[in-house]
Order: C-alpha cells, then structure tokens, then sequence
C-alpha cells in the first residue's frame, strides 16, 4: 500500500516537467537576492554587524527540524517542501559576477530530481557545527571575477559572446517603480517690460540625454520629467571659436530664425571652453565611491560599472592615484590609494566587488572624503567619482541635507562627480543634487560606448574646471523684443540679485566643454506676441534699437574667491545659421516634442528630423547620427 514516502519517491523518479525559462529566470532572481542579502560581507570591504552568522542561523533552523519531525507525516510534508525550495538553487543556472549564466559540475551529468536528492540528503548528513559548507553544496557562492577577465577585450570576457556592456544593456528595459528626476515646471513666456531680466547658472550636465535614449531603445516614450532639453543640447560636441590669449573660455551670440514659428527667433549663446596642454596638468587623486547595494545587482549596473571603470584606467598617468571605497549596509575602503601605474592591483580590487545590501549613502560619503583627504597634496586635484543607480535609501537620504554636506567639502576643494546606471529605482534627483552642489558632473551610463565618451574622450573636462560659479544674465530690450523665454535650464535659474553674489553657487566648464543656451524671442510688433498690452504702462523707450539684449558673464578662475565678468551686446541682425547652431536648435526642438509642445506650433517630429539631418556635418564619433535615429524611433513609438 502506497504511503507518503512511496508518493514522494515516484514524484522524484519521475521525469522533471519541461523548463519554464521565465519561471526559472524569476525563481533565479529571487533566490539570488535572498541568497546575496543574508550572505557574509568581505571584512576587507565592509564593516562586520552584530547579526548572527549565517552558520548560527542555519545550525537553529536543524536544530528545530530534529526536535519537530517526530512523525512520518510530518517528515513527509517537511521533505516535500524542502524539495521544491532546493530546486530554486538546482535547476535554474547560477550566475557569475558578471551575470553569465554558468554550471555546477554536479547539475552537468545528473537529472535535476537526483541532484535535489543528493544534496539535501547531504545536507542533513553534514557536521551540524558547520552548516554552511552544506548549503554551499546546494548553492555555491557566486566566484569574484579574475583581474585578467576585467582585463580582457570585452568579447572575451563574456565568455566569447558580444558584451552585454555593448548589446544586452541596451535592450534590458526599465523596472517600473521609485524613479525620481529633477525637473521644473517648462519655462513661461516672459514679458520683457516686466521681467526684462533672466538669469541662470550654466550645465554642462548630460544624463538627461542619456536617460532618454535608454527609455526609447528600450522601446518606451521616456517621462517628461528625465526630459531636461539643456542636457539634451549639450551632450553634443560643438565646433564654436575658441578662446584667445589667457581667457578661459568665449561667448559667441547669433540670432537666426526660428524653425517651428517665423514669427520669432532664436537667440543662440556659445561658450567654448578653453583646452590645455594635457602635459601641463597636475597629478589626479581619484576616489572611485561604489554603490555595491542589494539594488545594484543587474548585469546593466554593477557589471557594466566595473567594466567602465577599466576603461578609464587607461587614460590616468602614473603619478595619478586611486582609491576605492564600497558602500552597502555599511562602508569601508576596498582599495588604499595606489599609483594608477598598478593597473593589475586596482583591477583585482574592482573584480571582487559584489552587490548586496541596503544603501548606506551617508556612510559612503564619509568615508570617501575622508580616504580623499589623505591623498590631497599641494597642487594636486582630488576627486570624488560615485558611481551608483542614486537609491540612498539609509542614512543621509533628504536631499537638502546631501547638498549642505557635499557644499562644505567643495569649499574645501574636493568636488563631486556622480555617474547613474541601471533603470527601475534611478533617482535622479539626489544625483542631480550631489552633482549640483559637489561642483561636479551628473551623467548616465548605459552603454560602455557611453562609458568611453564619459570617462575617456571627455575626462579632462569632466575632472579639471577652467571656470567656477559661471553665470549668465541676459537683459532683453522691451523696445525690441516683446516676449522671450529660456529654452530648458528649469532646475538651473537663479534669481537676478545672485549674479553679483560670489557666494552663490554655479556651474563649472570644465578643459575643452563647450556650452550653449536659446532663447526664443518674440520681437515688438510680430504677430507672434501673445500677451495684450498693458493699459496703464509706463511708455518704454530706449536709444539702443539696434540690439536686442545685453549678455553678462560671471565666472571665477579656479581657487579665486572673487569673480570676474564678461560683457558682449545682442545685435539684432539676424545671421545664417552654422551646422552647429542648426544642429542644436534641432535637438532643442526634440526636447520640447518630448516634453512640452506648446510654443511649438505644428512643428512636427519629421520637421525636427529633417534638420537634424542637414545640419549633421561631421560627425566622426556617429553621436549625431544617433540622435536622429532616435527622432525616428520616438516618431514610431508616439504614433503607436
């Protein structure tokens, strides 16, 4: 007569069901996670907790499984059970740390029901004082990548396979759920005989661009929120003139038509940034701060990361150094500062990092700043580089307390650089905060094509600042222009009294950055103003009909604390429009269609594409080619 036992050895005997890939990647995931989040941290990396170990929970767990199981019913259901939660580890493939699906030598010749078997009976043989060499036979830990794979060209590293960091990445769509992203309401139509004035402090941000070709390629309209037109603008490299003599960089303003209204035009500011003999540059002090939290653990986050990383090695110097510090749950300091000529020992420390964790953001702040000031010498630079998905969700999480903590280690002339991966739980905001105040650069890597353009092709300029505090402050001429508003900049204005104010904060340019700013202007008597007359204004009158505004410039050369400033007239003559100027004005009219469409008439995405497409020039690096592609796939996917 069949009993428990007798059911539960024909279920064993009998052939497994055909695999379920989707079941088995969730129930990978799944275990993975529990697996990571109750794992012992490296004592190298992290600090150690008071939490029991792993071995003493798992001693518990068997001690109470003998003293309950004390009937055969109950050993049964027990038995079952435990089956089904061991198949979690078996059936489905482990991962390495770069998250290529591999398998155990055991799982290679048995069939998954014998496997179960042998491990969990193995488990309740095993030596009850260590248990977790046991449930390491059911489910070994994941192995550190070597420092030769991070070493490898990025075919060979994933096991002879395109790189996820090229392909994989790309099309892995987002986690829906705690995004956030920094924005302002889309700029007003400004009446100059108000509000003759606008200011703001420059950006020579790119994450919002490189967060909105992650939304389209992974086939989805990105939230009008990640949608700052400015980042969008000025991701691209622009040929404008360069700076002459000593100054550090050259304002160029153009006026030209306006493409979606030819009722009104654009005002086109240009900053060329100078670019410094490399040679001449000062020795680097760099602490990569790494996020390697629980929320990290995807292949486009801490993988991806650990593969960007390598490739900014290349561009660093001998007498460059680097340090790394971890944070998750707790930080610590994973690499002591070393000469960047010691590639193989600071590639080892890279590979040994895994994800799992909470976020202690604060902690890791603290303790990068502190391992930064140990390496600071006369003349050098020191940079903090914290690369992360920005889910600070323990410690110092309120924004405004970040920004007052990182605005004090600025005055002591360490910035901060932010670098975002992944999708799901992007916070942008505190990102965008960090940067902001940490006088650094906020990007976002979703490619290592974007890794390179970041850290390799623009590292002088995202690590040596030629200008601080630059501001910019445009008076329009009420008895020329009607209206006008900012084109973008929403998370950047400032008010007009701050323009003289050295003690408040703005944006750097750094080596080689080139910056652009639009406004559109409505001038007196077009049909285009769109705000009737005020019935008791003051006549507005003015000897200067020949411009249209007045721009100033402030900025402050690196280590001074007074600013100096810069002073050019608008001529209202209207130009023809360079590739450049053209190119941008096109991709400033991406931005609005992504966003906010109503200045924009009926001006259509095919419109936008079409300009974008004359006015490509060169483009050696294919980065304007892309944009248009881009153009073409929101076409398709907004018309879905």
């Amino acid at each position: 007569m069949n009993d428990e036992f007798d059911s539960l050895k024909a279920a064993l005997k009998a052939a497994p069901p055909a695999p379920d890939a989707d079941a088995k990647a969730r129930a990978l995931r799944i275990a993975q996670e529990n697996f990571d989040q109750h794992q012992e941290t490296r004592a190298a990396a992290r600090q150690t907790d008071k939490r029991p170990t792993l071995g003493a929970r798992l001693s518990e767990g068997v001690d109470w499984m003998f003293k309950t199981l004390t009937t055969r019913a109950a050993l049964a259901a027990t038995t079952g059970i435990a089956t089904v939660a061991v198949a979690f580890f078996v059936i489905a493939p482990q991962l390495d740390p770069t998250g290529v699906p591999t398998q155990t030598d055991a799982s290679k010749t048995k069939a998954p029901a014998t496997v179960i078997a042998d491990d969990l009976g193995a488990l309740v043989r095993s030596d009850r004082a260590a248990p977790e060499t046991a449930l390491r036979k059911i489910a070994p830990a994941p192995q550190a990548t070597a420092p030769e794979v991070l070493m490898m060209e990025p075919e060979a590293a994933f096991g002879g396979q395109m790189s996820p960091a090229v392909d994989d990445y790309a099309v892995m769509p987002p986690q829906g759920g705690t995004e956030a992203f920094a924005n302002g309401e889309p700029n007003p139509l400004k009446i100059t005989s108000q509000e003759p004035v606008s200011t703001f402090s420059i950006d020579v941000d790119t994450a919002s661009y490189a967060i909105i070709r992650s939304s389209l390629n992974n086939g989805q309209l990105p939230p009008p929120d990640a949608v700052r037109v400015e980042e969008m603008v000025n991701y691209f490299p622009y040929a404008y003139p360069a700076p002459e003599g000593d100054a550090p960089f050259q304002p160029t303003v153009s006026v030209i038509p306006t493409p979606w209204n030819d009722d009104t035009q654009l005002v086109h500011i240009a900053i060329q940034g100078a670019l410094p003999e490399t040679t001449e540059r000062p020795p680097l002090n760099l602490v990569f701060l790494i996020d390697t939290s629980g929320s990290m653990n995807s292949q486009n986050k801490l993988p991806l990361l650990k593969q960007s990383f390598r490739l900014m090695l290349s561009k660093l110097r001998p007498e460059d150094e680097v340090a790394i510090v971890t944070y998750a749950g707790s930080a610590g300091q994973v690499l002591a500062p070393t000469p960047a000529s010691d590639r193989n020992t600071i590639l080892a420390a890279l590979s040994q990092l895994d994800a799992g964790g909470s976020t202690a953001g604060q902690a890791g702040l603290q303790q990068a700043y502190a391992t930064a000031e140990t390496m600071t010498k006369e003349g050098e630079v020191t940079r903090v580089l914290l690369a992360t998905d920005g889910d600070f969700n323990v410690g110092l999480s309120d924004p405004k307390a970040l920004e007052t903590f990182i605005s004090g280690k600025r005055d002591q002339g360490t910035y901060l650089s932010v670098l975002g991966f992944g999708r799901g739980n992007l916070d942008d905001a505190t990102m965008q905060a960090l940067a902001q105040n940490g006088n650094g650069q906020a990007a976002y890597i979703d490619t290592l094509n974007e890794a390179q353009k970041v850290l390799v092709d623009q590292l002088s300029g995202a690590l040596f600042p030629i200008a601080n505090d630059v501001k910019i402050q445009v008076e329009f001429n009420p008895a020329a222009v009607a209206e006008y508003r900012l084109i973008g900049y929403e998370t950047r204005a400032l008010n007009r009294e701050d323009f003289n104010n050295d003690k408040v904060d703005a944006g750097e340019i750094g080596a080689g950055h080139n910056v652009t700013a639009l406004y559109e202007v409505t001038p007196v008597g077009s049909p285009a103003v769109l705000n009737d007359p005020l019935r008791y204004s003051a006549e507005q009158t003015t000897a200067q009909t020949d411009e249209l505004g007045f721009l100033r410039l402030r900025y402050k050369s690196p280590g001074d604390a007074d600013s100096q400033l810069i002073e050019t007239p608008i001529a209202t003559m209207v130009t023809e429009a360079s590739n450049d100027t053209r190119f941008a004005t096109a991709i400033a009219g991406f931005g609005q269609l992504l966003r906010d469409q109503k200045y924009l008439r009926d001006w259509t995405i095919d419109q936008a594409i079409d300009l974008a497409n004359s006015a490509k020039g060169a483009d050696p690096y294919g980065y304007r080619a892309e944009a248009v592609n881009l153009m073409r796939l929101y076409q398709s996917l907004s018309a879905e």
